[in-house]
């Protein structure tokens, strides 16, 4: 259902990627018999985590020393809830000046290089797509939709419009890895296994991303994909000089994506202003939250969810859309305990695992645009249908751990 939505508006109904979607199909459903009926392979596979544990570990040591508790210091207060204390501006956006200075010192190091060629082995022969996007997509599973690009921006400007959906799409489907723990911790009253949960559907997303977006914006048959061509940046004095310029592009990128980020969150607020003057519905105000809902409901049945519990799904991936994620699993760990099944809990837990929503547009349409500011307008034109992609995908992840749930 989710892929046929998926070609219904594609921008060639008749260029359909038949391998990808096999590939892409069998992939998602093999991991997810792995991790989901196998324990010992999601613990194995949550050891690499890790990795993302350290960068945000290093982060915080750089944003405590500048903004204290702000920055993720010892607070002066006893935090109310999880996360009340967790302020995006000084403890989420910062990431983003590390990974850039890092992923510049890998490319002088010529790190970045190599990986780039190792995916493009293993992913040519599997999903047919190139090294640039695979790495790409790879790192979305741990890292944000606007880090994880900076693990290739020097590949980006040579990436075609599919590709560069594509990679949007992963974005948009994905977590970062340091909201990790912070979601396990507002999930694991009501959810068993949380943080396993939310890395594994993190995990299955990725293929169903790519399978989405290439039936979205199919690519173009005679075109090469994307592996060692590349737009290099200026060439550095050495590795300390690759750090700092790294860092300098960094801060334009944190800026972009905090500026816009502001403005998106804001239109949504400001559409609900203006909705909040009509009558209310059902003895409730109307909001965009509340609109998504009802055309939701039944992308909430199509996934198993019973129609019994459908509206109240079809709240949650609305306020998840209008919103963000955060604020859907608050929502969801608040619900009485009849309010969803465990299972309809576990498969709404999977699907709404995913940045796709209206102030991700700003982080993506923002930061892409900084990175690339020669395709700010194709980006831009892709944003809202990058949201749609990366919703679809999500919606097929919570139907493929359905499949495998008890």
């Amino acid at each position: 259902m989710f892929i046929l939505l998926a070609w219904l508006v594609s921008e060639n109904r008749r260029r359909i990627p038949w391998r990808i979607i096999g590939a892409g199909l069998a992939v998602q459903l093999a991991l997810a018999g792995l991790f989901l009926t196998i324990p010992a392979a999601r613990q194995a596979f949550l050891q690499l985590n890790a990795v993302v544990e350290a960068l945000e570990t290093a982060t915080r040591a750089g944003t405590t020393f500048v903004f204290g508790y702000l920055g993720g210091g010892t607070l002066p207060f006893a935090e109310p809830a999880p996360g009340a204390a967790y302020v995006f501006a000084f403890r989420g956006l910062p990431i983003i000046l590390v990974m850039s200075a890092l992923s510049a010192a890998l490319f002088h190091l010529g790190v970045l290089q190599r990986v780039v060629q190792l995916f493009s082995l293993l992913l040519r022969k599997t999903l047919g797509i190139g090294g640039a996007l695979g790495l790409g997509t790879a790192a979305n599973i741990f890292m944000g939709m606007i880090e994880a690009p900076l693990f290739v921006r020097p590949y980006l400007g040579a990436m075609r419009r599919n590709e560069l959906f594509a990679l949007m799409t992963a974005g948009m489907a994905t977590i970062a890895g340091t909201m990790l723990v912070l979601y396990a911790g507002i999930l694991s009253p009501v959810l068993p296994d949380a943080l396993g949960h939310i890395l594994v559907a993190s995990i299955l997303s990725a293929p169903a991303a790519i399978l989405i977006a290439a039936v979205m914006v199919p690519a173009d048959p005679d075109a090469p994909v994307t592996d060692g061509v590349m737009h290099a940046p200026a060439e550095a004095a050495g590795l300390m000089d690759a750090v700092c310029q790294g860092t300098a592009q960094g801060l334009s990128l944190f800026l972009h994506v905090a500026a816009s980020l502001v403005v998106l969150v804001a239109l949504v607020a400001l559409v609900n202003e203006g909705l909040d003057l009509l009558p209310d519905v059902a003895g409730q105000p109307l909001t965009l939250q509340r609109m998504f809902g009802v055309l939701l409901a039944p992308l909430a049945w199509c996934m198993g969810v019973p129609w019994s519990e459908c509206h109240t799904a079809g709240q949650l991936l609305g306020v998840k859309v209008a919103l963000n994620e955060f604020i859907a699993y608050m929502n969801m760990a608040a619900l009485p305990a009849d309010a969803l099944s465990a299972k309809s809990r576990v498969v709404l837990t999977y699907a709404m695992c995913g940045f796709a929503n209206f102030g991700s547009l700003g982080i993506m349409v923002g930061g892409l645009g900084s990175l690339l500011p020669e395709r700010r307008a194709e980006i831009a034109a892709l944003g809202l249908r990058s949201i749609l992609a990366g919703m679809l995908a999500t919606c097929m992840t919570g139907s493929v751990a359905g499949v495998f749930l008890p």
